[in-house]
């Protein structure tokens, strides 16, 4: 090592070259959730061009060479020179991080993304990427590759073919009879870039995910038609949304039963402090909460000012109207986890200035935020109330049902704790713990059945290793109170063994592991106990799955043997593949039914082993189509359930029955 530290020993990284040496710094991660940060950033831009009133048009492409293609109807990136720089606007966007016009406040009052690192940083992290801006009549265009120029701007009139398949997406049918003589008042703006494969760890975008962030995007943005097109399948959709965040409390409910049938609505712009506020509320027979707040139409997953100010008002307001409608007895008031059981709301804030906090920066810190969103909400509300006191009266009952069943469940849970200190341990009598005390360094497998869970006490490292035998199926905990849950022998001993506990006495620091691991059979009820297992987990101990905690094993599906080779693989078109390889004749192949088949040795060798295993972490890339999944395969709406089952069916490999 060279002890020597001056001047010399100091680097410099020019350009954008920061971008490309440290990725994750500037998009979080170069996993798929970092890849699909790509698009955002662009179709960000777009959105910005929406919130100035300059576009109603947005459309992306997922290409089949891997490229992805977002072009807007905006006013286009201008593309003068700046003297400071003596290049093109649009180069000088491309090529200098945090260059472009949302750092002006003349350009842009409120723009979008929580960081605003911008289509430098697309273009920095990209095999090439092509630029192109319609203006004035003509196609300005640039090519660049890993962030670098390769094709320096240009222009050329833009083919007619061209300007009319623009005027089709921007009109649709109706172009034809319109007069579009004025070329050069058509602009906007066409980004075509590829990821670079040498960055991140897979470039093929999904287009679930991308198109769950386009349709919640249309949902904050009422204004703007998002469509996206998959080039590789020829799937495509649509989102435009006229009734904006209320037509988004509605998709959220979907498969649920509403407590009345109207999304209520308010929202205030205060000019003072350049801020808009918008609140869609509408409860449902439901024991969940269901909430998402957005800023700037980005998810502030860890909430904020904006949430602060509606809880708070939202119990101030039920209160006062109950109490004003005789609903309520003598000094009873009720709490917050009252009157949000089976309440579905989305609040949108959009600021000039938002100042976010918190280590993932999801969190809104402005605390003028928070009285304003508390006064429109206590304000709306009670007017509301006072107009419709036939839904206060509904919305007290079912608050009066969740205040008996937190008393039942606050009586269970002392009930518990009193039971644990006479038996002076609070760990489940079934689990077989590891020695480890270190939560960083231990380990939990859940596994289902007694049989499984033996092999797997004889084959773990007790040193690190918990086992935790489940007997059957755990309760759906989408369909029952905590009071319900609290009662169930195998939640309690899963609760019990992990130590957080739920509900208001949950707390993440107090988890006893670090790797929280479902081990199933890898048949249609190991599945199924799976999917029970993580709506558990998604709906009471959500922030284990935020910490990275929760994953899934990967039992091999197969053995496959001849003499003294044998090899594990964990799909069928796998083992076709290695049966071929070694040879058919005399080639024995073992379909493991259930872990309880394996003997001790193969389910450590297969599975348990560190070295060896294949283990899936659990995330939640997009929280709203996480709760929405979770709400029809879990949820009381069976038509919605079949809905999605037949839709879906045909992507089922392998079904074992």
């Amino acid at each position: 090592m060279n002890s020597t530290y001056n001047a010399q020993q100091i680097t410099v990284l020019e350009g954008l070259s920061p971008v490309r040496e440290r990725p994750a710094m500037y998009i979080g991660s170069t996993d798929t959730k970092g890849l699909h940060h790509l698009i955002y950033e662009v179709v960000d831009n777009s959105i910005d061009e929406a919130l100035a009133g300059y576009c109603n048009h947005i459309d992306v492409s997922i290409n089949p060479d891997g490229s992805c293609t977002i072009e807007d109807d905006g006013r286009g990136i201008p593309i003068d020179t700046m003297p400071k720089y003596g290049k093109s606007a649009l180069e000088v966007v491309m090529t200098i991080l945090h260059a472009g016009g949302k750092f002006d406040k003349n350009s842009y009052q409120v723009s979008g993304g929580l960081h605003g690192v911008g289509i430098s940083v697309v273009n920095a992290l990209s095999e090439w990427i092509v630029a192109e801006v319609f203006r004035d009549g003509l196609v300005y265009s640039m090519r660049f590759e890993r962030g670098l120029v390769v094709s320096p701007l240009s222009s050329a009139p833009e083919p007619a073919e061209e300007y009319q398949r623009r005027m089709k997406n921007r009109f649709g049918s109706e172009s034809g009879s319109m007069d579009l003589s004025d070329h050069a008042s058509y602009t906007g703006t066409r980004i075509t870039f590829k990821p670079d494969a040498s960055i991140f760890d897979t470039t093929n975008f999904d287009f679930d995910i991308v198109s769950s962030r386009l349709r919640e995007l249309a949902f904050l943005n009422r204004s703007v038609r998002i469509r996206i097109m998959d080039r590789r399948s020829g799937d495509g959709e649509t989102f435009y949304y006229e009734g904006g965040i209320s037509e988004f409390v509605r998709y959220l409910n979907e498969g649920k039963e509403p407590l009345y049938p109207d999304v209520v609505y308010f929202g205030r712009r205060d000019e003072e402090n350049k801020l808009e506020v918008e609140v869609a509320i509408q409860y449902n027979t439901g024991y969940s909460e269901t909430l998402f707040t957005f800023v700037n139409s980005v998810n502030t997953r860890e909430g904020g000012t904006h949430l602060e100010g509606f809880r708070s008002a939202l119990t101030r307001a039920i209160n006062t109207s109950a109490k004003k409608n005789n609903l309520l007895k003598g000094d009873f008031s009720f709490k917050g986890d009252d009157v949000r059981e089976g309440l579905c709301t989305v609040i949108s804030v959009k600021i000039a200035n938002p100042q976010f906090e918190g280590q993932t920066k999801m969190r809104l810190g402005n605390s003028n935020v928070r009285g304003i969103v508390d006064s429109l909400v206590y304000q709306s509300l009670s007017d509301f109330f006072e107009e419709n006191p036939k839904i206060i009266g509904i919305i007290a009952e079912k608050a009066s049902a969740a205040a008996r069943a937190r008393e039942a469940a606050k009586n269970a849970r002392e009930l518990a704790r009193r039971k644990s200190t006479l038996e002076s341990s609070t760990l489940p009598g079934k689990l077989a713990d590891c020695s480890e005390r270190d939560p960083s360094k231990s380990e939990i497998y859940i596994v289902e059945g007694d049989s499984a869970g033996g092999s797997a006490k004889q084959g773990r490292n007790r040193r690190f290793q918990a086992i935790l035998p489940l007997k059957g199926k755990i309760l759906n905990v989408e369909k029952a109170t905590e009071h319900k849950i609290l009662k169930n022998l195998e939640i309690n001993a899963l609760i019990s063994a992990i130590g957080t506990g739920i509900g208001t006495n949950f707390n993440p620091e107090r988890a006893r592991y670090h790797y929280i691991i479902i081990m199933t059979d890898a048949d249609v009820d190991g599945a199924h106990i799976s999917t029970l297992l993580l709506t558990f987990f998604y709906r009471y101990m959500k922030e284990l799955i935020d910490l990275g905690y929760i994953y899934l094993a990967q039992p091999p599906l197969f053995r496959i043997a001849k003499g003294k080779k044998e090899q594990y693989v964990f799909r069928e078109e796998e083992m076709r593949k290695v049966v071929l390889e070694m040879g058919e004749t005399g080639v024995h192949v073992q379909r493991y039914k259930g872990l309880g088949e394996m003997n001790a040795g193969q389910l450590w060798e297969t599975t348990m082993d560190p070295e060896r295993r294949v283990l899936k972490q659990v995330r939640i890339e997009d929280a709203i189509h996480a709760n929405d999944i979770f709400e029809k395969l879990m949820g009381e709406n069976v038509s919605a359930r079949k809905d999605f089952i037949k839709r879906h069916a045909g992507e089922v490999k392998n079904l074992d029955i």
